[in-house]
C-alpha cells in the first residue's frame, strides 16, 4: 500500500469518528492511562519520564523485543503486554487515554496515525516521521481531530533554549543572515550492503520490527538495536537524530517555515546507508527576525564542523580546539544516542551547537545546558543585563543544570495538556514543519552536490527525480 493511500484511508476513518477534546481531557479517576509503543532504548527513557508524572497510570506496553518488554513489565507489572501495536490499540481502545510512540523512525507514522484515528493524543519521538508525506498527514489528522500532540524534543523545554529564542527575537544581534549548526556524531554508514542472513533471535519478532518497510533478511548487529538510524529504510541519519534537536531552537527563534532550496555535499548515495559526513545548505525565505533570505549550514559526522570564520571564537588560536575537532567514529551506540556534550572552554567550540550570525554580532548556543554567548568584533560581550530583562519579562526563573529534573518537563507538559492543564510547545503543527525541513536535507543526500528546489505550498520538488523519495510503499504485514 502506498503511504498516501494509507493516509487517505486513515483520514477517512478520522472524519467519521471525531470526538470533542473534553471527552478525554480528564481521564478516569483523574489519571491519564498511557500506552507505550517501543519500550527499549529511548523508549525506556520515554516510559520513565512519562510515568514519573503523578497522574499517569501505565496501562499497556508494546515492543517487538520480548527482552525489552519484559524489563519494562517489571517496572509496571499491572500493564498489559503486547508485541503488535495494532492489536494493542484495538483491544485497549477503551482502556487507554494517550499513546507514546518510541519506535524506530519508519514506524512513527503508522503507529501514530492509527492511534490518532482512535482519538488518542500522541507523544511521538523525533523526528516526527520517516517521510515528508507522513509529516504532513500527521499534522492534518491531529488538526482535524483537535488532538493534543507533542514531538519528543525534550530540550525544547529547557531554560537555555527558551532563553536563546527570546534573546534572538528581542533583537540582541539584529536580523540574522546565517545559522551554522553541527554535530560530530556519526549515524551514517559508508560500508557495503550486508549479504546473507543470520538466525533471528528468539526474543525478536523480525516481521513486526520491519513493520510497513520492505521485506529484508535479518543480520545481527546491523539493524536492531540502535544501528537502524544509519540506514535509509529505517532512520534519518545524524541529521534526523541530532539535527532535529539542534535545529529546533534556531528554527523556532527565527519563526522559519520550510526552505526554498536544499543542497547536501556528501558522497554518492549507495541506496542503503546514509553518508557518514554531510554538509547541508538550506536557503529560507526571510522572516521578521532574519534578513531577506536566511542561509542555514548544517554539518555532521567525524570531524564536523570544518573551521570557518563564522565559528571562530575569542581567544582561539590556529586549528579548532575542543571535542568538536575529534572523531566520533568509534563512539558507542549509547554515546551517539546521548544528548550530552562535554562543556568546552570559552576558546573552544562546543562539540555540538549552533551559531547565529546577525547584523550586530553572533550568538553561540552550545548544545546543551549552557548559556548562549554573544560575540562582537571578535570579543565576548556581557549580556547579563539582557538575560535579566528577558528572564523577568517572561518569568523564566534561574537555570537548573540537572537533566534528571529538567528532562521530564517536556513529557509532563504533554500529560498536563491531556489533563486540560496548559498547552504543548512542540505540537505536530510545529513538529511537522521542522521534521519536513530535516527530511528535505536527508533526501538531498541522495543527490549529492545538487541544489534541489522545494515547492512548500504544493509539497514537491522542481526536480522530479527527487519526488519519489517523499513517499514509499507500505508493506502489508
Amino acid at each position: 500500500m502506498k503511504r498516501r493511500n494509507f493516509v487517505k484511508s486513515t483520514a477517512a476513518l478520522a472524519s467519521t469518528s471525531l470526538l470533542p477534546a473534553s471527552v478525554w481531557a480528564l481521564a478516569k479517576d483523574g489519571k491519564l492511562r498511557t500506552a507505550h509503543i517501543g519500550v527499549g532504548g529511548m523508549g525506556g527513557e520515554d516510559l520513565k519520564a512519562i510515568s514519573s508524572h503523578a497522574q499517569v497510570e501505565v496501562a499497556a506496553l508494546c515492543d517487538v523485543d520480548s527482552e525489552k518488554l519484559g524489563a519494562a513489565s517489571k517496572l509496571h507489572p499491572k500493564a498489559k503486554l503486547f508485541s503488535d501495536y495494532r492489536i494493542m490499540l484495538k483491544e485497549m481502545d477503551d482502556q487507554i487515554d494517550a499513546v507514546i510512540v518510541s519506535t524506530p523512525d519508519h514506524t512513527h507514522a503508522p503507529a501514530s496515525m492509527m492511534a490518532m484515528s482512535k482519538n488518542k493524543p500522541v507523544y511521538c519521538q523525533k523526528p516526527l516521521t520517516h517521510h515528508v508525506t507522513e509529516a504532513r498527514a500527521m499534522n492534518q489528522l491531529a488538526k482535524e481531530k483537535g488532538l493534543i500532540t507533542q514531538m519528543g524534543i525534550q530540550v525544547h523545554s529547557f531554560y537555555d533554549y527558551k532563553l536563546a529564542t527570546l534573546l534572538i527575537q528581542s533583537g540582541i544581534i539584529g536580523k540574522v543572515s546565517r545559522v551554522r549548526a553541527w554535530s560530530p556524531k556519526n549515524w551514517g554508514y559508508d560500508g557495503p550492503v550486508p549479504q546473507g542472513s543470520d538466525p533471528v533471535p528468539e526474543n525478536l519478532d523480525w516481521n513486526l520490527w520491519l513493520g510497513t518497510s520492505a521485506e529484508r533478511a535479518y543480520k545481527k548487529d546491523v539493524y536492531h538495536p540502535g544501528n537502524w538510524r544509519k540506514l535509509m529504510d529505517y532512520g534519518c541519519g545524524t541529521l534526523g537524530d541530532m539535527g532535529v534537536h539542534i535545529f529546533d531552537t534556531p528554527y523556532n527563534a527565527l519563526a522559519l517555515d520550510v526552505p526554498r532550496t536544499i543542497k547536501n555535499e556528501c558522497r554518492e548515495t549507495n541506496g542503503f546507508g546514509f553518508p557518514e559526513n554531510n554538509t547541508v545548505t538550506y536557503e529560507f525565505p526571510g522572516t521578521d527576525y532574519t534578513t531577506e533570505t536566511l542561509t542555514w549550514i548544517w554539518s555532521d559526522g567525524p570531524g564536523a564542523p570544518e573551521m570557518h570564520d563564522d565559528l571562530k571564537l575569542p581567544g582561539a588560536k590556529g586549528a579548532m580546539k575542543g571535542s568538536a575537532a575529534s572523531s566520533a567514529e568509534e563512539a558507542s551506540v549509547k554515546d551517539k544516542m546521548s544528548l550530552d556534550s562535554k562543556e568546552a572552554n570559552m576558546d573552544e567550540l562546543p562539540e555540538q551547537g549552533a551559531m547565529f550570525i546577525g547584523e550586530r554580532g553572533r550568538l553561540l548556543l552550545p548544545h546543551f545546558m549552557q548559556l548562549p554567548r554573544k560575540i562582537v568584533d571578535g570579543k565576548y560581550v556581557d549580556i547579563s543585563d539582557e538575560i535579566a530583562k528577558v528572564g523577568a519579562k517572561y518569568q523564566m526563573g534561574k537555570p537548573i543544570r540537572n537533566y534528571e529534573s529538567e528532562g521530564p518537563k517536556h513529557y509532563h507538559q504533554f500529560v498536563d495538556a491531556c489533563l486540560g492543564k496548559g498547552e504543548c510547545t512542540a505540537p505536530f503543527s510545529y513538529a511537522s514543519r521542522l521534521t519536513e525541513t530535516i527530511l528535505l536535507g536527508v533526501i538531498a543526500g541522495r543527490f549529492p552536490n545538487e541544489t534541489l528546489h522545494w515547492d512548500g505550498e504544493n509539497g514537491k520538488f522542481k526536480e522530479e527525480a527527487a519526488n519519489k523519495f517523499l513517499d514509499a510503499p507500505y508493506r502489508e504485514f
